[in-house]
């Protein structure tokens, strides 16, 4: 009774346009008050030591990383070293924007971010080289959406703090996948640059290549600091994240000169912003996911796909319809706060690694912000392109079909997930 009353609650409020966190935490209060025997006082509790959890530290170190970086002028750098390197091939405007993208997602961790930072600065570009207006919306959407798959990711850090599963194991473990996707997404440009007779660039000159990488260099330093720290041992995940936030201070104000400091308190301002919603978002989350473990819901959802005897493939099956559909509707650090308490336990019961599991639901995540109505990155490319948000849907639905073969690839091929954490970790 209590979890069909919670399921109703929430689902109504999110239906009437209730702000998901607030649909969260009012419908695990309502629940709480008319089924447990929990007090006001002792749900209030349980709110703040949600945001008290230490692996969520991460999440504001990295969003003042990315907010330096994205004010900065690490972009436009690496854009012009991905240029340099490719720019030459029929369509390498457009792999250098899809470069770009997965440059900039290893230093933002964020999807949006990438979106605005790259496609700002390579739509205008595009288009005047002779690409269409609509694909070069298109390649931006798909390619930000690797802003929370390769590491550092802030929906990785969620997941992992949710899950209690190593957060430096789960960055490792988005870097094979995250390679795979770009190249397939590189291969797509390739294969559409030819059939199309799409325009290149002059060859770039070793002298010119070696000058805009030695520009981008500071910032594509985060990535080996991150990844190499955790690694070595050096530092965990969370202290990775104060060091990058740290790391891209001084490189926006002091290296590249992008930044005054008389700007760095408007910095400080905008990623304190992105950072209360969104621990508002998982502070509301972790009641909802406390309200569930307490009336035993995962418990019984489990029991109830047991009893259909469902094999292990026919589960992953379920559960990215089940992800995909949720994608449509909610951001994915929402969905993960939502879903991840109910189909972990399930999982963990069939044997499935909660690594492969995690990789797997960001894929889907990233599914969820190029698709209507609430994807993220149609909204955000649809205002830097300057397209209608039904142009912009247009221009991004022919890569649904590769985002979707490399997610069945992910989802029954674990290896790709798990080969490197375990070749580096164990």
């Amino acid at each position: 009774m209590a979890a069909t009353f919670l399921l109703i609650a929430l689902f109504l409020l999110l239906f009437i346009g209730v702000p998901v966190a607030v649909s969260l935490g009012t419908a695990s209060l309502f629940t709480l008050l008319v089924f447990g025997d929990q007090t006001l006082l002792s749900s209030a509790q349980k709110f703040f030591h949600a945001m008290q959890v230490y692996p969520l530290l991460a999440v504001p170190f990295f969003i003042l990383a990315g907010a330096f970086m994205t004010t900065g002028g690490v972009a436009k750098r690496m854009i012009a070293f991905a240029n340099s390197i490719v720019g030459h091939y029929r369509g390498g405007l457009a792999m250098a924007a899809l470069l770009a993208s997965a440059f900039f997602a290893a230093v933002s961790g964020s999807a949006p971010a990438t979106v605005v930072a790259v496609g700002s600065i390579m739509i205008g570009g595009m288009v005047a080289s002779g690409y269409t207006r609509s694909f070069a919306a298109g390649v931006i959407c798909n390619s930000g959406t690797l802003g929370i798959l390769i590491p550092p990711s802030l929906v990785m850090v969620v997941y992992g703090a949710i899950t209690e599963t190593s957060i430096g194991r789960l960055f490792i473990a988005g870097i094979l996948p995250g390679i795979f996707l770009t190249l397939v997404m590189l291969l797509t440009i390739v294969v559409i640059a030819f059939r199309q007779n799409m325009p290149r660039q002059e060859r770039a000159s070793w002298r010119q290549v070696v000058k805009t990488f030695r520009e981008a260099v500071w910032g594509l330093l985060l990535i080996l600091i991150i990844l190499g720290g955790i690694y070595s041992g050096f530092f965990t995940p969370t202290e990775a994240a104060a060091v990058s936030a740290v790391y891209a201070f001084v490189i926006a104000v002091f290296v590249y000169r992008d930044l005054k400091i008389k700007d760095v308190p408007d910095v400080l301002l905008d990623a304190s912003r992105v950072t209360a919603m969104l621990m508002f978002i998982i502070a509301n989350a972790f009641m909802f996911a406390f309200v569930l473990t307490t009336e035993q819901i995962p418990q019984m959802a489990s029991e109830m796909l047991v009893d259909l005897g469902l094999p292990v493939w026919g589960f992953l099956l379920v559960l990215n319809l089940l992800l995909l559909i949720a994608g449509n509707f909610m951001e994915p650090t929402s969905v993960v706060l939502i879903l991840t308490p109910i189909v972990f336990p399930i999982a963990m019961d069939l044997g499935i690694d909660p690594i492969h599991l995690g990789v797997l639901m960001i894929v889907n995540m990233q599914i969820g912000l190029v698709t209507p109505p609430v994807g993220l990155n149609l909204f955000v490319t649809a205002g830097v392109a300057k397209l209608s948000l039904e142009d912009t849907v247009k221009a991004s639905f022919p890569w649904l079909v590769v985002l979707l073969a490399v997610l069945l690839l992910i989802t029954y091929v674990p290896w790709i997930s798990l080969v490197v954490p375990e070749m580096l970790l164990d």
